[in-house]
């Protein structure tokens, strides 16, 4: 929903929300009151219903309204003392609504991974996007080509790290309209994820842009969460390279012609390193466009990134706060030290730590307390395993709130949910597209 500046475009949000607020609420949508079938998103969220009281079925995962606000101003804002272009990852949530938000706290596009999530981007009017990945797919290339013809307005970018990935490129390209931009992928070592490994095979891969007419190489990518044994220093070094990587094939004149050279890391671990070796990079000739890709911000967690974040190590920049809460009900309580919800693997993210319980709703008070002696244990398909300490407080009956770590495995579970005020009061309905 970006304009040639990177700001929302009023009737591509108007689109956005007419498309996902129009949409029917029925069987589709895990945790939603069944007496709401038949309604549209639009009139459910205008209703306002209270998540506890007003016909929620457990499981049900929501979203803090405040904390997704504050998560979003929050990196706008350390973008912007730190002179970073903000592209987060958009494989995080597949939001097209939050997408718009990212768009109107400041961000300069959307980075995906695939090429289906290109398409749920341009069918909600993202007009810049940034593919951390190389695609080799002939018919994805030859869409992304009728993409970029038909519309002058739409920035698209990718990786390439492969000789044999720019010939299969080429050959799915030629005869089309607009020239692919690329940005070459540096590996962030041996035994990490994608990226060519050393800077002669950049180079060569570079090279090999440059013979082709339609790809234009426009800058250098990479992603510093693979460096081995990652630590302040390591990353530091790595990104340094990349640094130094973009520098050379600038004197080399193989970004000849560009009006911007793209440098872009940024997990969402070590953006405040990026931040620091960004601001090292020397003038070239053109204007860098230094682009971060942090993408878990926007729901944070309660486990794997409330203790990898930068904030962490920057206190004085500020704090993410974790949006996401998973309620599930006690369905069974068979001794005094054991206890079953109705929500397991289905619905909890639990490929980097379990669920947290934080706090219990007592199902004959409404009073919400602390979970105090409650531990996930394990989790089946449909049963998270409670231990409970002696003395802890917890009936058949009662909700158990719980904080999840991992962000891009909580969002890919949950096709509709809440977003909820912080008295219970839902305001809206967060879609996904995964």
């Amino acid at each position: 929903m970006a304009g040639a500046d990177g700001a929302v475009r009023a009737e591509d949000a108007v689109r956005t929300e007419s498309a996902e607020s129009a949409e029917v609420v029925d069987h589709r949508f895990k945790g939603l009151p069944p007496g709401a079938d038949g309604l549209t998103v639009a009139a459910l969220a205008a209703e306002r219903r209270n998540l506890f009281t007003d016909g929620f079925t457990t499981p049900v995962l929501a979203l803090s309204a405040e904390s997704v606000e504050h998560n979003l101003a929050l990196m706008e804002t350390y973008s912007a003392r730190h002179g970073l272009v903000f592209a987060p990852h958009g494989k995080t949530s597949m939001s097209p609504q939050l997408f718009d938000r990212q768009l109107a706290h400041g961000a300069w596009g959307i980075t995906l991974a695939v090429p289906h999530q290109v398409r749920v981007a341009r069918a909600f009017g993202i007009q810049r996007v940034f593919v951390a990945n190389e695609i080799v797919d002939a018919a994805a290339l030859r869409w992304i080509a009728a993409e970029l013809a038909a519309d002058p307005e739409f920035r698209f970018l990718c990786y390439v790290d492969s000789v044999r990935g720019v010939e299969l490129m080429d050959e799915a390209l030629r005869g089309s309209a607009r020239p692919v931009d690329v940005v070459i992928e540096l590996g962030a070592g041996d035994g990490a994820r994608t990226g060519a490994r050393t800077e002669a095979e950049c180079a060569a891969v570079a090279d090999a842009v440059a013979a082709t007419g339609t790809l234009r190489l426009v800058g250098v990518a990479g992603y510093e969460g693979e460096v081995p044994g990652a630590n302040s220093e390591r990353v530091l070094a790595w990104l340094r390279r990349l640094v130094a990587l973009a520098a050379g094939l600038d004197r080399d004149g193989l970004f000849e012609g560009v009006d911007e050279i793209v440098v872009s890391a940024g997990g969402s671990a070590w953006f405040d390193t990026v931040a620091e070796a960004f601001a090292e990079i020397p003038a070239l000739s053109a204007p860098v466009l230094k682009l971060l890709r942090s993408g878990a911000y926007v729901s944070h967690d309660d486990g794997h990134y409330k203790h990898l974040t930068p904030f962490n190590r920057v206190p004085t920049e500020g704090a993410l706060q974790p949006a996401f809460r998973l309620w599930a009900q006690v369905v069974s309580r068979p001794t005094d030290a054991q206890a079953f919800v109705n929500a397991g693997k289905r619905d909890a993210a639990y490929d980097l730590d379990l669920p947290e319980a934080q706090v219990v709703r007592d199902a004959r008070t409404g009073e919400i307390r602390p979970a105090t002696g409650i531990t996930v244990s394990k989790l089946s398909d449909q049963h998270g395993w409670l231990e409970t300490a002696a003395g802890a407080d917890l009936e058949v009956g009662d909700w158990v709130g719980m904080g999840l770590s991992h962000p891009c495995t909580s969002f890919d579970k949950w096709q509709l949910i809440p977003l909820v005020e912080a008295d219970g009061t839902v305001s809206d309905y967060i879609r996904t597209y995964f």
